[in-house]
């Protein structure tokens, strides 16, 4: 399927904030809804200037990949800020560091996220100590401290 890009342009356009930070706003395109993909999630967000993409996090079982587009902001990958901009891919496979992206810019930060949609993921936030549960349409949080390992 083509998507043209007038008929991008012309997608709704979703405000999103992060459930676990309310810094974490980000505007959201969803190409993969509008292309019917089942299995990838295809999104074109758009970060305003002084705030994150998310909070960090780090999946259990899926991978998300992300190519900037345009304007420049830090990628956050553990303890590390490292300066992107236009150009550059960053992966995030399962296991990996905790990961966001902060627009310490004056312009949106805008990137192309890529990301699998498997009916089941964990996740965890370590800078909140919560574990998100997605499975068979149910969602549930816990916090860390809790889980007891069997």
């Amino acid at each position: 399927m083509l998507i043209t890009a007038e008929q991008i342009a012309n997608l709704p356009q979703e405000r999103k904030t992060h459930f676990l930070n309310p810094q974490a706003i980000r505007h959201d395109r969803s190409l993969g809804d509008a292309a019917g993909l089942k299995n990838l999630g295809v999104h074109l967000i758009s970060i305003e200037p002084g705030c994150y993409s998310t909070e960090p996090h780090t999946h259990h079982y899926e991978e998300e990949c992300l190519l900037i587009q345009q304007g420049f902001g830090e990628a956050l990958l553990g303890d590390v800020r490292s300066p992107v901009g236009p150009g550059d891919f960053l992966a995030y496979p399962t296991h990996g560091q905790a990961h966001s992206l902060y627009n310490n810019g004056s312009e949106p930060l805008v990137c192309l996220v890529i990301g699998q949609r498997r009916p089941f993921d964990i996740t965890d936030y370590p800078n909140q100590g919560k574990r998100f549960f997605r499975h068979d349409g149910n969602k549930s949080l816990i916090d860390q401290g809790d889980i007891e390992n069997l």
